[in-house]
């Protein structure tokens, strides 16, 4: 038996306490917040705020794409932010931030009446009045965009945070063979934030404005704060954590500081040079640029893709995203499938990672399917959706954990802000790409009557005279439209419909393609000794 199992063994006969896994529900509770707040916008855009603004696929496709990337720098210095403010400050920080940002959202539409008319002074309902009255629609487009953009901002600043910041919780909290359990409940908070935002904020938004739905959801992370600053401490110095639960945490320490040649961890502070320069970095990295923009592809644009495909409201599409998101529960199960390659078949915390990993990487081939079956029945794409982001929570809760697997604590928040700026980047292209891919196929591949759009309304080649068209139709954009010849009878095939295919087909083999490269870098368990 080894050092390390007989440390485990004789923890396991002893009755310790389970305070950590209070400290793992508030990780679970700040990341379903965070996720709720990120939400917001993509459940509200096409039923209430793209009409009032005049936005289109394309506008919307800038906005997500522009959060992915600030979200996706702020990781990076997130990281280091939460190593020297520490864990407890850090987290302080992060949420304030982005519980700040989510409010701004609510007063985009008061900051456009004023910038355009100089009307400040008005509240949620006069800003709408005032703002349909301008002609210029180019010019109500750019602002609210703008503003919109610099809302995204704050809250991609502080929502940055999270991660690194629960991730190195996690680390102080949980031996190894633990931590991807552990992670995989915390991460399942993304999940729920995605499962109670349907069912919630259409709602909300339907009964008191889209404003509110920010305010409200905004603030439910300033509820949070107060529980950390009284619940969570180091647990070498935490009253809750007893000598048994301390040792149980700390058994890989334990462990390692008897084998030979241990060198103790210091605690300076790791540069982003000395990160890069091992593989174990570039692995992490790669695998979050291949697979993060396709579980920020489902969470942004689903809603938007039961509109255009199966012409549902919010509410109508309330039902089918809580099923969707409620398939992705199956998650647990992705910390639970390495801490069973670990215990039951031996295998160290890398490998037993990896093949869980590459298990989860199958099922989101399952995406081709979605969109050449969908017309049997909506449920189809919801369902198949539903699985591949239950495989793609698993697969993160595991990602998340080789860091830990295979880095010193000190460098646990930072490797995982590098992380967290590939997978933005990667978000950032499918985010935009999609937008623009979107608009393109809605406007170039659509057909009336089997007769191309184009060829039959020849309006829509020009901005100008397209605008003009569809105010003459009652249109507001071109979907609009669509969907009006459509109840008056004609058999109208919407492009965009192709271009849903494609993206699925992108995500389809993302995580093979991570899986397989992080696997040629880092072929066995190679944890870093000298950083």
């Amino acid at each position: 038996m080894s050092q390390k199992d007989s440390v485990t063994t004789s923890q396991s006969s002893k009755s310790i306490g389970k305070y950590r896994w209070s400290i793992c529900g508030l990780l679970f509770f700040a990341t379903t917040i965070n996720y709720l707040d990120r939400q917001v916008l993509s459940l509200t855009w096409k039923d209430s705020i793209a009409p009032e603004f005049h936005w289109t696929n394309s506008d919307y496709g800038d906005i997500t794409a522009l959060f992915s990337i600030f979200y996706a720098v702020s990781l990076l210095f997130a990281g280091r932010f939460v190593d020297w403010l520490d864990t407890k400050k850090g987290f302080l920080w992060a949420i304030g931030v982005w519980s700040i940002g989510a409010c701004l959202h609510a007063f985009c539409g008061i900051a456009t009446s004023g910038i355009i008319t100089g009307d400040w002074f008005v509240g949620f309902h006069g800003s709408k009045e005032i703002i349909s009255t301008v002609q210029d629609t180019a010019l109500v487009i750019n602002v609210s965009v703008t503003l919109f953009i610099f809302a995204r901002f704050v809250l991609a600043v502080g929502e940055a945070g999270n991660f690194p910041a629960a991730i190195k919780t996690t680390a102080e909290y949980f031996p190894k063979k633990d931590r991807a359990f552990a992670t995989s409940i915390f991460n399942a908070g993304a999940t729920v934030g995605a499962l109670a935002a349907p069912v919630t904020i259409p709602f909300i938004a339907k009964a008191f404005g889209w404003e509110m739905a920010f305010i409200i959801i905004g603030a439910l992370g300033f509820i949070w704060m107060g529980f950390w600053i009284f619940m969570y401490d180091k647990p070498e110095k935490h009253k809750n954590v007893s000598a048994e639960e301390l040792a149980y945490i700390q058994q890989d320490d334990i462990a390692e500081s008897k084998l030979e040649g241990f060198v103790p961890e210091t605690s300076s502070k790791v540069s982003f040079k000395e990160c890069f320069k091992y593989k174990q970095t570039w692995a992490f990295a790669f695998g979050k640029f291949m697979t993060d923009g396709v579980w920020w592809f489902f969470l942004f644009w689903t809603p938007a893709y039961l509109s255009s495909v199966y012409g549902m409201d919010s509410a109508q599409a309330a039902w089918p995203l809580f099923v969707l998101y409620a398939i992705t529960l199956l998650s647990i199960i992705g910390g639970w499938l390495p801490t069973y390659f670990v215990e039951k078949k031996g295998m160290n915390p890398y490998e037993g990672r990896m093949r869980a990993m590459l298990i989860f990487a199958f099922f989101p081939l399952l995406a081709l399917a979605a969109q050449p079956l969908g017309y049997i029945s909506y449920w189809v794409p919801v369902i198949i959706i539903g699985i591949a982001g239950a495989a793609h929570q698993s697969w993160s809760a595991n990602i998340f954990t080789t860091v830990g697997d295979m880095f010193p604590k000190k460098a646990i928040a930072t490797i995982t802000g590098i992380g967290g700026l590939a997978g933005g980047i990667g978000s950032t292209i499918i985010n935009k790409g999609s937008g623009v891919l979107f608009d393109f196929t809605q406007r170039n591949w659509s057909t009336i009557n089997g007769q191309p759009l184009l060829e039959k309304y020849p309006q829509f080649q020009n901005a100008v005279t397209e605008k003009a068209f569809l105010a003459e139709k009652g249109a507001g954009n071109l979907e609009e439209f669509l969907k009006l010849l459509t109840t008056e009878g004609q058999n109208v095939v919407n492009g965009i419909n192709t271009g849903y295919m494609i993206i699925f087909s992108i995500c389809a083999v993302c995580y093979l393609a991570g899986w397989l490269v992080m696997k040629s870098l880092v072929p066995k368990y190679s944890p870093i000794k000298d950083l």
